[in-house]
């Protein structure tokens, strides 16, 4: 039996503890979603479907799509309850070659680049609501080697990667504590924006007319809205990641999944619908701070600069949920012998993946002062949407073979909502292919470097100390 299936008494030297209820699970989900997207890609939607009505659909599309990966999700995480997500759902399922790829793509592109951007972000933010008093110009450079630039705007940046990721390492119960109190303001901020605005604010319902009928269903329009949204959405699977740490996770993993997307769903729905009742379609469309133009449409400047310093303490909240959730993926491949030997380990005090964290904080760092994660969120979408749906896609090959009949939790509409979910992302995926040829060919690159290290994982510093055999008979007590 593994330390790590066994709950709370496992060994701090090599495996995590059962410490999460389903509340700090669901707030976890909640945190991953709601990040910078629900406030920045609501015009390039408006853009691309150019009809308010037409947008919100979207927006209702694309949970959909969030609520059928999440129950899918949920029987793969009930089904495998340990730390790693994607990588152990697509290592039991097509092999270890898949799995190290998750893995891989999770480390570059899955956390590391958005925690860089999320930094960024919250710089951006800061540095504009406090424009007086404080550095002239916070994008001077104090120190520029052509390679990589250092200033005040990028070091505000790599504190708050380093920060968190300090917290993250001390303790999941101090950290979870943290995120959890950093996600409810948040969720009160958006709250109380929509609130307001829909009761006090100076808004208009005549902004709601479906002016444009059908045309706005086309394919092209469509799959580039749907780009756009599964930005917003992405971290719908983010308590899969934390298997190992999750009390009861049978019932709780699923349970988490879902509650806190379907919240995620109906609270964007009302966000977007404030962004309209604010403005006219051709405000919206192409702006990417859409939700500060909408709170200076609704309540004026003074508003404004309130909402979006709410917003840059919102951006701490997915900082922390990604500092969380990430670690416990290269944590997982380690203990398989598929990376460094070091990542598979806790400390001894507090029983985190310490380095594995620290490993994601210098990568994200990285990016922050050399700028280059621009180029890697480029091919973000293709390469997430790609091993979502080969891991469901590994569910249904599972369920055909009769692997693993001890199910806590079953797909809910299988094999509807499984397929339902893999049309969709494949639509997206090609429609990047065809659209976004760069983008597809940056993904694809990726991907071949991360096979070339698969098969260079032998050597010596690739040890293999826990010799991991895979799922038969570890979780059963």
């Amino acid at each position: 039996m593994r330390a790590e299936a066994t709950g709370p008494k496992c060994s701090v030297r090599t495996g995590l503890k059962r410490e999460l209820g389903l509340g700090s699970a669901m707030i976890l989900v909640i945190a991953n979603m709601i990040g910078t997207g629900i406030f920045t890609t609501s015009g390039f939607v408006m853009e691309s479907v150019g009809d308010p009505v037409a947008m919100l659909l979207c927006w209702f599309a694309g949970g959909i799509l969030a609520l059928s990966g999440a129950l899918c999700y949920g029987e793969l995480g009930a089904m495998f309850p340990r730390a790693g997500g994607e990588y152990v759902f697509l290592r039991e399922s097509l092999g270890k070659l898949m799995g190290f790829l998750s893995g891989w793509i999770s480390l570059i592109v899955g956390f590391s680049a958005p925690i860089a951007a999320a930094a960024i972000a919250f710089a951006s933010y800061f540095f504009r609501v406090f424009p007086e008093g404080l550095i002239h110009d916070p994008r001077v450079p104090l120190i520029d080697s052509g390679f990589f630039s250092i200033t005040p705007f990028t070091l505000l940046a790599v504190s708050i990667i380093l920060l968190f990721s300090l917290i993250h390492c001390y303790s999941l119960y101090f950290g979870s504590r943290v995120q959890n109190v950093l996600t409810a303001v948040k969720i009160v901020v958006i709250l109380v924006f929509v609130f307001a605005g829909f009761g006090f604010g100076k808004g208009s319902m005549d902004h709601f007319h479906w002016r444009s009928g059908l045309e706005f269903a086309s394919p092209g329009s469509f799959a580039a809205a749907l780009i756009f949204i599964s930005f917003a959405y992405s971290g719908w699977n983010a308590a899969a990641y934390l298997g190992a740490e999750i009390k009861n996770p049978g019932k709780n993993i699923p349970r988490a999944l879902f509650w806190g997307t379907l919240f995620v769903m109906v609270l964007y729905l009302f966000l977007n619908a404030v962004f309209i009742y604010a403005l006219p379609s051709g405000e919206i469309s192409g702006v990417i701070e859409v939700g500060a133009k909408s709170a200076f449409a609704l309540f004026g400047g003074r508003i404004e600069k309130a909402f979006s310093l709410a917003i840059t303490f919102c951006i701490l909240s997915v900082i922390s949920a990604m500092v969380m959730a990430g670690p416990r993926v290269y944590y997982a491949m380690a203990r398989d012998g598929l990376f460094f030997e070091r990542l598979g380990r806790v400390t001894r005090a507090h029983g985190t993946p310490a380095s594995s964290i620290l490993l994601q904080a210098v990568i994200a760092m990285l990016m922050v002062i050399t700028a280059s994660f621009d180029k890697l969120l480029l091919f973000m979408g293709f390469t997430l949407s790609l091993f979502a749906m080969l891991s469901v896609i590994g569910m249904m090959v599972l369920r055909v073979k009769g692997q693993y009949l001890d199910r806590p939790y079953k797909t809910f509409g299988y094999p509807i909502t499984p397929i339902l979910f893999i049309l969709f992302n494949l639509w997206i995926i090609l429609f990047c292919i065809k659209g976004k040829p760069v983008v597809s060919l940056f993904g694809a690159g990726t991907i071949a470097v991360g096979i070339l290290a698969f098969y260079w994982r032998k050597k010596a510093f690739f040890k293999h100390p826990f010799k991991s055999k895979g799922f038969h008979g570890s979780l059963k007590k």
